[in-house]
C-alpha cells in the first residue's frame, strides 16, 4: 500500500500541474504584472514555492543551512528571466528528484533540522511532506486569489478533485 505521504506529494503534483496548465491559456503579460498581494506577482509566487521546494528537499539531505541559503540566493537570480514554460520544467526536475529521493527512504524515520533561529526540529520525512503540500496548497490558493484581482478565474485544486480525477 502507498504511503499517505506519498499519496498527498502525488496530489501536490497534481494539483502545481493543474496551474501551470491554466496559467498558460491566459494572457503571458499577466505573470509579471504587479499587484497589491502577498506576492507583487503571480511569477514571484510560483518562484517562492519552488524554492521552498529547493529548501526541503536539501534539508532532508543534510544540506547546511549555508548551503541552503546559497541555493536559494542562486535561484532567486536564476529564475529572473525564465519563462513559465521554464519555470514549469524546474518544477518538473525537482518533482523526479523527490521522487527519486523518497523511494529510498522510510518515510516514517525522524531526522533533525537544525536551524539557527528556531532551533532544531525532529520530523519524520513523512511531516515534511505533509508541511511541504500544506505550503503548496496555501500558496495556490494565493496564485488563485491573485488570479481574481486580475480579472482571471483560478482553478480548482482541492484535495477532492484529485482524488475524483485519480479514481474516474
Amino acid at each position: 500500500m502507498k504511503h499517505n505521504a506519498l499519496q498527498l506529494y502525488d496530489y501536490h503534483l497534481w494539483a502545481n500541474q493543474k496551474v501551470f496548465q491554466h496559467l498558460k491559456e491566459l494572457p503571458q503579460e499577466i505573470l509579471h504584472k504587479e499587484i497589491q498581494s502577498v506576492f507583487p506577482t503571480l511569477f514571484a509566487a510560483l518562484v517562492h514555492i519552488y524554492r521552498v521546494e529547493n529548501v526541503w528537499l536539501l534539508g532532508m539531505s543534510s544540506a547546511s543551512y549555508e548551503e541552503i541559503v546559497d541555493v536559494n540566493n542562486r535561484i532567486t537570480e536564476e529564475t529572473e528571466s525564465k519563462s513559465l514554460e521554464e519555470i514549469e520544467q524546474l518544477f518538473a526536475e525537482i518533482a523526479d528528484r523527490y521522487q527519486s529521493f523518497l523511494a529510498q527512504k522510510d518515510l516514517d524515520a525522524a531526522k533533525a533540522y537544525p536551524h539557527p533561529q528556531f532551533g532544531t526540529l525532529m520530523a519524520s520525512y513523512a511531516d515534511i511532506i505533509q508541511h511541504l503540500v500544506n505550503h503548496g496548497t496555501y500558496h495556490r490558493g494565493n496564485i488563485t486569489a491573485m488570479l481574481r484581482q486580475l480579472g482571471y478565474a483560478g482553478v480548482p485544486t482541492d484535495y477532492v478533485f484529485y482524488l475524483y480525477e485519480r479514481n474516474s
